[in-house]
């Protein structure tokens, strides 16, 4: 990750003069895509932001170098960098460790989004498969195989339709919440992710 970020950075031409030095710099949570906050960097928060992996703003309060976390221990970890076509802004997309904004909330904006949250629940899922956790219903459903999984799908896809035609609007979004759960395990036994559906349905959209 360090890797990329030294060579994305190396691309870029930050304007930090137009600033006076700083540049506001957007945090977004690469899962979901919810803003999270907003700082600023100098070129030494920027440089020790690549260094570290963990995003480091320049207070303007305390007038020094500040580590998103460095008392609350809720770090900003960096998943890519962005600049905007003026050079002037950055777009940074994070995975935070707990949350974010200082009052407690989730996001300096508002709390956690639903939008977005398939992607979180998605990287979730695939966490306890890669890490093979023994306890997990979503690792043991995997490991039996794709047509074990792919099984399951087709059985939650058949008791949304039968609940589709009842009148009981609880039951069918909890099966529906089943089925794209099952879908979601399916999608990383293909070896596929949400972004490759995406862009299926996108092609379509033309």
């Amino acid at each position: 990750m360090k890797q990329k970020l030294t060579e994305k950075l190396s691309t870029m031409n930050i304007d930090f003069e137009k600033g006076s030095g700083l540049v506001p710099a957007i945090i977004q949570d690469n899962r979901t895509l919810q803003v999270l906050m907003l700082g600023y960097m100098n070129r030494e928060a920027l440089a020790k932001t690549e260094q570290e992996g963990k995003v480091t703003f320049f207070s303007r309060t305390k007038n020094r170098l500040w580590t998103k976390g460095e008392e609350s221990g809720n770090f900003l970890y960096v998943q890519n960098i962005e600049a905007d076509c003026d050079q002037d802004t950055l777009l940074i997309k994070v995975i935070p460790k707990n949350v974010v904004c200082h009052t407690g909330s989730f996001s300096c904006f508002e709390e956690k989004s639903d939008k977005g949250f398939l992607y979180e629940l998605y990287e979730t899922i695939s966490e306890r498969i890669d890490n093979n956790e023994p306890g997990s219903y979503t690792n043991k459903l995997y490991r039996r195989g794709i047509n074990k999984v792919a099984q399951k799908v087709g059985e939650e896809a058949v008791e949304v339709v039968i609940e589709a035609k009842d009148s009981n609007d609880d039951l069918f979004l909890n099966e529906g919440a089943d089925l794209l759960y099952h879908f979601l395990i399916l999608l990383k036994a293909k070896g596929f992710r949400m972004e490759d559906v995406e862009a299926v349905l996108r092609s379509r959209a033309k």
